[in-house]
């Protein structure tokens, strides 16, 4: 691994709690992988062997339903770890990964982490804490699948990848549409339908970019009652 692979693996949910020895001695048996768009990193099923964390690009979680459906679970980037609360069970992968872009992952080995949780009990209490954010994650995903209009997940969404607290920007698009519908339970015609609404709004998408006119409004309708919003 490179110096800066160290830094973001440091800055993690995971990592950063951990005293500096501990953490040194899991990322000294680490290893850093490449995975291609499009490639299988473990399959839903499978026996969990590893933890990852990710350096560059985007990875998906999605379960397939008897019907042959794809669920979508979540999306990851660079800073952010899975298959912690598995790897920590023994237990089997309850989804699939996917990178979704060209990618570059640390590869924490299961049984190194079950031996540092056995010597070293603050790391079963990092591993606890990344746990809850992805519970946390999901519980928020539900909500706004409950609770919020498509158009206004789409602005959430957009939201998400802008650094601007108000003012004007522009954002990327960071995969395509086919998982951001997903991403957001909606279907793909769906999701072009809100693109459509959120003119009104100040967002125009053009390809994979979107140009947010007033983020300050647009960040008012994602949370406007949505009451208000499906009357509009």
């Amino acid at each position: 691994m490179k110096d800066n692979d160290r830094a973001v693996a440091s800055s993690t949910l995971l990592l950063s709690g951990l005293p500096e020895d501990i953490r040194e001695r899991l990322l000294d048996g680490a290893r850093a992988c490449v995975f291609e768009r499009g490639t299988t990193i473990f399959l839903q099923g499978e026996q969990a062997q590893a933890i990852y964390i990710v350096l560059d690009g985007w990875v998906k979680l999605y379960r397939i339903a008897p019907n042959g459906a794809e669920a979508v679970v979540g999306v990851f980037t660079k800073g952010r770890s899975f298959g912690e609360a598995v790897a920590f069970r023994n237990d089997r992968y309850p989804v699939s990964a996917e990178a979704v872009t060209w990618c570059r992952l640390i590869r924490i080995e299961a049984d190194l982490l079950l031996r540092q949780i056995r010597e070293n009990p603050e790391v079963a209490t990092s591993v606890l804490s990344a746990t809850f954010t992805h519970l946390h994650a999901l519980v928020a995903q539900l909500e706004a699948l409950k609770a919020r209009t498509g158009a206004q997940r789409v602005a959430e969404f957009l939201l998400e990848l802008t650094e601007n607290d108000d003012g004007a920007c522009e954002v990327t698009l960071p995969y395509d549409k086919v998982l951001i519908a997903g991403r957001l339970g909606m279907k793909p015609e769906s999701l072009s339908r809100a693109f459509a609404k959120l003119k009104d709004h100040g967002v125009m998408v053009r390809q994979n970019k979107a140009e947010i006119d007033d983020v300050e409004a647009l960040r008012s309708f994602a949370e406007e009652d949505p009451a208000n919003a499906w009357a509009r």
